[in-house]
């Protein structure tokens, strides 16, 4: 699907303020709240966006400790069989199939090395699993960042002359200005 400027501001938006309505997006965008809803619809309809849910920080909810594990199961359960009993471990935030050396991929939480080292226990008693190996996060820097691949995407297809505005939407974009004057309105600081 291709992506304007618009759907870029109204993604940022409903991802610093997932609670936001659609008629104050449409305020603090300067756009008809039809518009909106109608961008909402397209983008939830395609599958850009697949909810709109706040973002859970784990350490604030007493999890400091992340670590990621790659995980070799045996082979005779299958992928899907062995995510359905590592879904049963709360602490196992993100499970991924991947290439190489692995089958899986996984982020888990802890409450501390300690703990980490029984959820790590609880993953490799899981019936079916194999090797593991664990690194633990010193830092994040960022994480589910999105936005710019976002305004990437918008910046590279060729907007539909078709629908008013988007001459001044793209600019905006470009320039930061339709996000960035809706987070003036409304206090926030931009960066």
């Amino acid at each position: 699907m291709r992506i304007d400027s618009l759907d870029v501001s109204l993604i940022e938006l409903f991802t610093d303020f997932p609670g936001i309505g659609v008629m104050e997006c449409s305020k603090r965008l300067g756009v008809a709240r039809g518009t909106v809803q109608n961008r909402l619809n397209r983008l939830h309809e395609s599958g850009v966006i697949t909810r709109i849910a706040p973002q859970i920080d784990a350490a604030a909810m007493g999890y400091p400790v992340a670590a990621f594990c790659s995980l070799q199961i045996q082979q005779n359960l299958g992928h899907d069989g062995m995510a359905e009993k590592l879904e049963q471990i709360p602490e196992i935030l993100e499970l991924h199939t991947v290439s190489g050396s692995s089958d899986f991929l996984v982020k888990i939480v802890a409450r501390s090395t300690a703990d980490l080292q029984r959820v790590i226990d609880a993953i490799s008693a899981t019936e079916g699993m194999g090797r593991s190996a664990s690194s633990i996060v010193l830092a994040t820097h960022f994480e589910n960042r999105v936005i710019p691949l976002a305004r990437d995407a918008a910046l590279h297809n060729p907007e539909s002359p078709a629908e008013p505005g988007n001459r001044l939407r793209s600019n905006s974009l470009r320039n930061g200005g339709t996000l960035n004057a809706a987070r003036k309105n409304i206090g926030h600081n931009v960066q």
